[in-house]
C-alpha cells in the first residue's frame, strides 16, 4: 500500500513538473514562421542577412541602413511573431536616422532551431558579433533595443559585451516575477527560465533608456520601475500610455522624442570623452 502511494506521488509530481515545463515554454515563445512583409514593401532598402551562432544555427535578420546615420540599433524583438511584424518600429527608427539590424531568434521566421532562454542569448550575441566582425561597427556605436522579452535578451548581452547604450521598452525585473503574475497558483521556484534582468542590470555601465506604459496589461509598470531603480546612472525613464503592444503608437510623440533626445545625449557624452 505504501509502495503504491509512493508511486502515485512520484507519478503525480512528474506530471505536475512536465505540465509546468510545457506551459512555461508555450507561455513564453510564440514564434511565427511566415514572413509576409518586408522593408521593401514600405520603400526601404535593406539587406537580408544570414549569420551563424556559436552553437551552429543559421539565423536570419534584416539590416536597414539609414542615410546620415546617428548610430546602429541591434533590435531584439518580443516573444511573438517575427521580424516582419516590427515594420512600424523599423520605419520610426529609419526616420530617426538609425541603422537597424533586427534579428529573428532561433525558431522564429527563417531562423533555425527552437527557442530557449540560453539559446536566444546566444542569438543576440551572434547578431552583435556580426555587426562588429562583418560590418566593422565599433561596439560603442551599437545601441541595443529590446521590446518585452527582448529586454531580457539585450540586458544579458550588455552585461557581457561592451555597447554604446541600450533602450528597453516594456521591460520586466525577472522572469519569476512575471511567472508569479501569470501563474499565481504555481510555485515560482519550479520555473527554469530566470531572465534575471534585476541582477544583470547592475553590471551595465552604458547609458540606459527605459520606456514603459502605465497602461501595460502584460508587464506591470511596477516591474519596469523596479528594474530602473536597480540600474546605475546614466539612466532615463520615459513614461508612455497605451497597451503593451501599442504604447509606441499611442504615445508616438513621446516615444520618438525620448529616443531622439537619448541619442543626442549619447553624442554629447562621446564628444566630451
Amino acid at each position: 500500500m505504501i509502495k503504491q502511494s509512493l508511486i502515485l506521488i512520484l507519478l503525480g509530481s512528474f506530471l505536475i513538473f512536465a505540465y509546468i515545463k510545457y506551459i512555461e515554454r508555450k507561455g513564453i515563445y510564440y514564434p511565427t514562421k511566415e514572413i509576409s512583409l518586408t522593408p521593401a514593401g514600405f520603400g526601404l532598402k535593406y539587406e537580408n542577412i544570414f549569420f551563424k551562432t556559436t552553437d551552429g544555427l543559421k539565423l536570419n535578420g534584416w539590416f536597414i541602413p539609414a542615410e546620415t546615420s546617428r548610430g546602429t540599433l541591434l533590435f531584439c524583438h518580443g516573444n511573438a511573431g517575427n521580424i516582419g511584424h516590427r515594420l512600424d518600429k523599423i520605419i520610426l527608427f529609419h526616420n530617426l536616422h538609425l541603422n537597424t539590424f533586427i534579428i529573428d531568434y532561433r525558431g522564429y521566421g527563417r531562423s533555425q532551431g527552437q527557442p530557449s532562454e540560453n539559446g536566444i542569448y546566444l542569438d543576440a550575441e551572434a547578431g552583435y558579433n556580426y555587426l562588429v566582425n562583418e560590418r566593422n561597427i565599433k561596439p560603442e556605436q551599437i545601441i541595443l533595443y529590446g521590446e518585452s522579452l527582448g529586454c531580457g535578451v539585450i540586458i544579458d548581452l550588455a552585461a557581457k559585451k561592451r555597447v554604446g547604450a541600450l533602450i528597453a521598452e516594456g521591460a520586466f525585473s525577472r522572469g519569476k516575477d512575471m511567472a508569479k503574475r501569470i501563474y499565481p497558483f504555481l510555485p515560482s521556484f519550479l520555473f527554469s527560465n530566470s531572465f534575471d534582468c534585476l541582477t544583470k542590470i547592475k553590471k551595465i555601465a552604458a547609458p540606459k533608456l527605459f520606456m514603459h506604459s502605465r497602461d501595460d496589461e502584460v508587464v506591470p509598470y511596477s516591474l519596469a520601475r523596479r528594474l530602473y531603480n536597480a540600474a546605475d546612472e546614466p539612466k532615463y525613464f520615459a513614461e508612455l500610455r497605451g497597451d503593451h503592444n501599442n504604447a509606441f503608437l499611442d504615445s508616438q510623440e513621446i516615444y520618438i522624442s525620448s529616443i531622439s533626445s537619448f541619442i543626442e545625449r549619447l553624442r554629447s557624452i562621446s564628444v566630451s570623452e
